[in-house]
């Protein structure tokens, strides 16, 4: 018994070494020129903002189960490319950082209170989220030196990331694991709270 509530508390504790850790709550643009592949499937994994809203959506999606399991995070990268196409078009969206920041403060609160929407609510939610995370590194496209390498990448780490939340909320599906699934889903809540007070 020790032993299994010792394992369930891991998600909890790299969760939590995600929001304190201070060199993972950088700016979401890169610093220099962004590199090809490596440069862009290494973002994903080194900004807190970003990891966290992919992570809660696989989280989420395995909360919700059926079809949302995959619906969820096949969607969101999906209309992440079309707001990826707006920002490097220089088209002016306004907010962006707000965006991201409230996509932790919506998908956190979707976890915590273990939402069960109609998926079509769902996905119209995260299709919103996406498209300001698209948007941010869109914008970042064009200084690449190689930006379809660095798009590959970037899409490739987020399907990752969507995968380990999935992997987690399956695995905390049972009742009293259900209660760490929403506990992950307020500490990602606290998280967005932290880039909106910062955006």
């Amino acid at each position: 018994m020790r032993a299994s509530l010792r394992l369930s508390a891991l998600p909890l504790a790299f969760l939590a070494s995600v929001l304190v850790a201070p060199g993972l709550a950088q700016a979401h643009i890169l610093q220099g020129a962004a590199g090809g592949f490596g440069s862009g499937f290494e973002h994903p994994l080194s900004g807190a903002d970003h990891f966290l809203a992919m992570f809660a959506v696989g989280l989420w999606g395995a909360q919700m189960g059926g079809r949302s399991v995959w619906t969820l995070p096949v969607t969101f990268p999906l209309i992440m490319v079309l707001g990826g196409v707006l920002g490097i078009s220089g088209f002016l969206l306004p907010g962006i950082e707000i965006g991201i920041a409230l996509s932790l403060v919506g998908l956190g609160l979707a976890v915590a209170c273990a939402w069960k929407p109609p998926e079509w609510a769902a996905l119209a939610l995260i299709s919103v989220f996406a498209i300001c995370h698209g948007y941010a590194h869109g914008a970042e496209l064009p200084s690449a030196a190689d930006p379809a390498d660095y798009a590959i990448g970037f899409v490739l780490a987020t399907g990752l990331i969507h995968l380990l939340g999935i992997g987690v909320g399956l695995a905390l599906h049972r009742p009293f694991h259900g209660r760490i699934a929403r506990a992950l889903g307020f500490l990602i809540t606290l998280g967005g709270g932290y880039f909106l007070a910062s955006a």
